[in-house]
C-alpha cells in the first residue's frame, strides 16, 4: 500500500471471526486485546509469548516462530514482531492469501492501519494520520478522550431510543432534523443531570422540523 494513497475508513465487524497476532511482546498484547475486545476469536504465534500475552484472557498461543502457512483460515492478521523481516513474511503471506493485514510501525507493509481510538459504549471516534505520525493521532484521541465525557454516551442513547420509537411508529428517521437537536441545549441539560428534559427538547425539536 502506498504510504500516501487516501485510506477509505471502515469499521470491521469481527465479533466471532478468527484473527491472528504475529508476536509476544507489550504491542501485540495490545493489538490482540483490542481485537478480543470487539469479540474476536484471537490465536497468538511468536517465538517468545510475553508474559502481557500469556495473562490476555480468552486468547490462545503457541510458542514457536511463525511459519508460511500461519495464516491459512484467518480473516484478519497482525504482524507484531520486533524483526522486520519476519514482519514482511507475514505481509507477503497475508497478502498472497487476500487478507487484511496490519504491520505494526510499518505502513508500507501494510493492508489497513489502525487509528488511535476514543470509546464511550458504543460511540467511537477514531483518529487517523495514514500512518504518517501515530504520534500526533494518540495526542488528537487524547484530546478528544477528554472532552468527550460520560454524557455524549447518555446523548447517544437518547437519540438512538428516539430512532427506535420514530421508526416503529412507520415514521422516516432521514426527513427529521437531527442537527436541530445536536445544536440545542441537549448536552448541556444532559451535563446537568436533567436527562429527562434532553428528551423532550429532542423530541421538541425533532416535532418541529417534521411539521
Amino acid at each position: 500500500m502506498p504510504v500516501d494513497a487516501p485510506l477509505y475508513p471502515v469499521n470491521l465487524v469481527v465479533d466471532g471471526l478468527p484473527c491472528l497476532v504475529v508476536g509476544g511482546g507489550a504491542i501485540a498484547a495490545r493489538k490482540a486485546a483490542g481485537l478480543r475486545d470487539c469479540g474476536a476469536r484471537v490465536h497468538v504465534v511468536a517465538a517468545t509469548v510475553g508474559p502481557e500475552v500469556r495473562a490476555l484472557e480468552d486468547v490462545t498461543w503457541e510458542e514457536r516462530p511463525y511459519a508460511p502457512g500461519d495464516v491459512a483460515g484467518y480473516r484478519l492478521v497482525m504482524a507484531a514482531t520486533d524483526d522486520p523481516e519476519v514482519n514482511s513474511r507475514v505481509f507477503a503471506d497475508g497478502s498472497a492469501a487476500a487478507l487484511w493485514v496490519n504491520s505494526a510501525d510499518d505502513p508500507a507493509h501494510c493492508s489497513f492501519t489502525l487509528p488511535a481510538v476514543a470509546r464511550r459504549g458504543p460511540l467511537t471516534v477514531a483518529v487517523s494520520t495514514g500512518g504518517h505520525s501515530p504520534a500526533l493521532a494518540a495526542w488528537l484521541r487524547r484530546h478528544v478522550d477528554t472532552e468527550m465525557g460520560p454524557e455524549y454516551e447518555t446523548l447517544l442513547e437518547l437519540l438512538s431510543e428516539e430512532r427506535t420509537r420514530v421508526r416503529a411508529g412507520g415514521g422516516s428517521t432521514e426527513s427529521l432534523d437531527w442537527q436541530k437537536a445536536l445544536d440545542s441545549d441537549m448536552l448541556a441539560l444532559i451535563r446537568a443531570g436533567q436527562v429527562q428534559q434532553a428528551r423532550e427538547r429532542l423530541q421538541a425539536c425533532l416535532s418541529s422540523s417534521s411539521d
